[in-house]
C-alpha cells in the first residue's frame, strides 16, 4: 500500500510512545503480553507501566515552572499500587469521595496532602475528611455550614477552601466544568462573602479551587483559561480581603485518543505560566499554586489486554469476540460521553510487529451491540487465543466502567 493510499476500515487512534516489541509481541516493562497474562493467571488484564508514568512526570516537571505543584486526581486510576507509586512523584492528591479517602489512607499516604472536591458530600465524608486534616473544597454555602458545624462538634479546626464556578469555561474541553448553571462549586460572585464567613468562623482558610474543563488538547485554550483563572482568583481574593494561601488551578490536560489527535504542547503551557508567575498580583504572591491532573499522568501508561475467544464472520465482516468488553473499558466502546464513536488505539498484542491485512471488529462478551472495543480496524489477522491490546487504558478504564454488568466482574490490574 502506498503512502498516498488510505488504509481500509476506520482509522485507529495513535499508538502511545514507550511501548516495545519483543519476539513479535507487545512488551510492557520488559515482559511480553503473553508473559504478563500468564503471570496474572489470565485475561482480561489492565497493565500499567511505571516507566511511562515516570517519563510523563519527568517531562511535565521540566516543562512547568518550578513553583507549580502537581497533584494527582485519583479518580483517573485508584489502584493501590498506582497510588503508592505516585506518592513519591506528585506533590498532592485530589479525591472526590469518602471511598477514595479510604483508598488514600490504605495506601499509607499522608491525608494532609489531600484535597476533596465533589458535590453532595455526606456528613460522614465531611467528618472523615476533617479528622484526617484533608482540605475540603466546598461546593456550596450549605456544605460550608455543615463542615463548620462538624468541626465544632469534633473540636477540630477544619481546613476549608471554596470550589468556584467561574463565569467562563475551557474552550475545546471534552467535558466543561465551569460557566453557567452547574452543580459544581459556588458561583464566582458569591465566593467572597462565603470566604469571609469561613475565615470569621475560625476555620483554616485554604483558598480556592477553580476547575473549568477536561481533556483539552489545545495549548492555546489551556493558556487562556489559566490566565483567566489567575485573574479571577485575584479578583476574589481582593474582594474577600485576604491573600490566597492556596490556588488549585484545575487541570484539563488531555491525551491523544483518536486518529488526528495531536499531543498537548506542555512546553508552551509551561512557558506561558512561567511568564505569568513572574508578574503575579499581591494577592497571589505567596500562594501555593497547583494544578490537578489525572488522565494526563496515567492515561497513556495503561493497556487493556483481552483474549480472542471466537472469530466469526457475519455478512462478510469479521468479528473478533474477546473475553473483555465495555464493562472494563467503557470509554473505548464510545459509551462514556462521546457523541461520535471513534476508535481508541488498538493492536493484536501477540502479533505486534505483523503488518495489517484485515479489517476486523473487536467486540466483547456482553450481549449488547454497544460492546464494541474497536470498529472496523485495519489490523493483522487474528485467531482464537490471540491477545488484543487496547491502549490509553490507564485512566478511566477500570475506575470508570461497570465491572459488575451481567455479572462479569472486574478485570485484574498490575503495575509493572
Amino acid at each position: 500500500m502506498s503512502a498516498a493510499e488510505k488504509p481500509p476500515g476506520k482509522p485507529l487512534g495513535p499508538l502511545p510512545q514507550g511501548y516495545e516489541t519483543f519476539n513479535g509481541q507487545l512488551a510492557i516493562g520488559g515482559q511480553t503480553a503473553a508473559q504478563l497474562v500468564q503471570q496474572a493467571g489470565g485475561t482480561p488484564l489492565f497493565v500499567y507501566s511505571r516507566e511511562i508514568i515516570a517519563n510523563t512526570m519527568m517531562r511535565l516537571r521540566e516543562a512547568m515552572p518550578a513553583r507549580l505543584h502537581i497533584n494527582y486526581a485519583i479518580k483517573a486510576n485508584s489502584h493501590p499500587d498506582v497510588l503508592s507509586y505516585m506518592a513519591d512523584l506528585v506533590d498532592g492528591f485530589d479525591i472526590a469521595s469518602g471511598g477514595e479517602l479510604e483508598k488514600i489512607q490504605a495506601s499509607g499516604i499522608d491525608a494532609s496532602r489531600v484535597s476533596f472536591a465533589g458535590p453532595g458530600k455526606r456528613d460522614w465524608e465531611l467528618e472523615a475528611a476533617i479528622r484526617a486534616s484533608v482540605t475540603l473544597n466546598l461546593e456550596s454555602e450549605s456544605e460550608a455550614e455543615r463542615a463548620l458545624a462538624i468541626g465544632n462538634q469534633l473540636g477540630i479546626t477544619p481546613r476549608l477552601a471554596i470550589r468556584v464556578n467561574p463565569d467562563f469555561d475551557m474552550k475545546g474541553s471534552g467535558m466543561k466544568m465551569g460557566g453557567g448553571a452547574k452543580p459544581f462549586g459556588v458561583d464566582a460572585e458569591r465566593v467572597p462573602e462565603l470566604g469571609r464567613k469561613i475565615i470569621a468562623a475560625g476555620a483554616e482558610w485554604r483558598g480556592l479551587h477553580i476547575y473549568t474543563g477536561s481533556q483539552a488538547l489545545s495549548a492555546e485554550a489551556i493558556i487562556e483559561t489559566q490566565a483567566n483563572v489567575l485573574e479571577l482568583a485575584d479578583r476574589i481574593a481582593t474582594d474577600t480581603g485576604h491573600p490566597l494561601p492556596k490556588l488549585n488551578m484545575g487541570g484539563g490536560y488531555g491525551i491523544p485518543y483518536f486518529h488526528g489527535d495531536e499531543p498537548l504542547d506542555i512546553e508552551a503551557i509551561g512557558a506561558a505560566l512561567e511568564e505569568r508567575f513572574g508578574d503575579l498580583p499581591a494577592s497571589l504572591k505567596d500562594s501555593h499554586l497547583c494544578i490537578e491532573l489525572g488522565r494526563y499522568l496515567v492515561g497513556l501508561a495503561g493497556v487493556y489486554l483481552c483474549r480472542v475467544v471466537d472469530r466469526k464472520v457475519s455478512h462478510g465482516e469479521t468479528f473478533l469476540v474477546t473475553d473483555g468488553g465495555l464493562h472494563h473499558q467503557l470509554a473505548a466502546s464510545g459509551n462514556f460521553g462521546t457523541v461520535v464513536r471513534r476508535n481508541y488505539p488498538a493492536a493484536i498484542a501477540t502479533r505486534f510487529d505483523a503488518p495489517p491485512e484485515e479489517v476486523q471488529h473487536i467486540v466483547g462478551c456482553l450481549c449488547t451491540p454497544l460492546d464494541k472495543l474497536s470498529d472496523k480496524g485495519f489490523l493483522p489477522r487474528a485467531e482464537v487465543d490471540d491477545i488484543v491490546a487496547i491502549f490509553c487504558a490507564g485512566a478511566y478504564g477500570a475506575s470508570a466502567s461497570p465491572a459488575q454488568f451481567l455479572g462479569q466482574g472486574p478485570a485484574q490490574e498490575v503495575l509493572v
